[in-house]
């Protein structure tokens, strides 16, 4: 499945595009998603949802690779911003097997990983259930997709 960059903006004040991400939004600090924000959201959004995804995770899993951390989505047309720690929306399912934002933990001496947040913009409000996995968030989206961007953050642990 491969999606083209569109307009759409997503940024934080958590850290810089390509910046290091703070510890407390990783396992080893406090665990908590960072604040994102986006803009120029493409003409006729009706709905977001948001991935945070690690390529650079050594694992296969299902076909898949890396390891994801935050499946969400629900999010509504005139939302453009998530508040640290938030919970709007509804949570999937992340590579550890619960719903809801795991931080940033690489393998100890694996390097520095790349953290891809993802934002979707949908033409209309799906109403996902809870718990789904990105595989299955991406096969219920793509139909509806008007635009994805990324924002990329780093961690490497000690």
């Amino acid at each position: 499945m491969a999606f083209a960059l569109s307009s759409i903006q997503l940024t934080s004040n958590a850290f810089p595009a390509g910046g290091q991400i703070p510890s407390k939004h990783t396992g080893e600090g406090d665990n908590i998603s960072p604040a994102l924000a986006w803009d120029s959201v493409p003409e006729g959004t009706q709905a977001f949802a948001l991935i945070c995804h690690d390529p650079d995770a050594p694992l296969i899993k299902q076909g898949s690779y890396g390891f994801v951390h935050w499946v969400l989505y629900n999010l509504p047309a005139d939302l453009r911003s998530l508040v640290e720690g938030s919970t709007e929306g509804t949570s999937g399912v992340n590579d550890y097997g619960k719903n809801g934002y795991a931080g940033p933990m690489p393998p100890e001496g694996h390097g520095l990983h790349h953290y891809y947040f993802w934002i979707l913009a949908l033409e209309r409000p799906l109403q996902l259930p809870a718990g789904l996995s990105m595989a299955e968030l991406l096969e219920k989206t793509e139909p509806y997709l008007l635009g994805v961007n990324r924002l990329v953050g780093t961690y490497q642990r000690d």
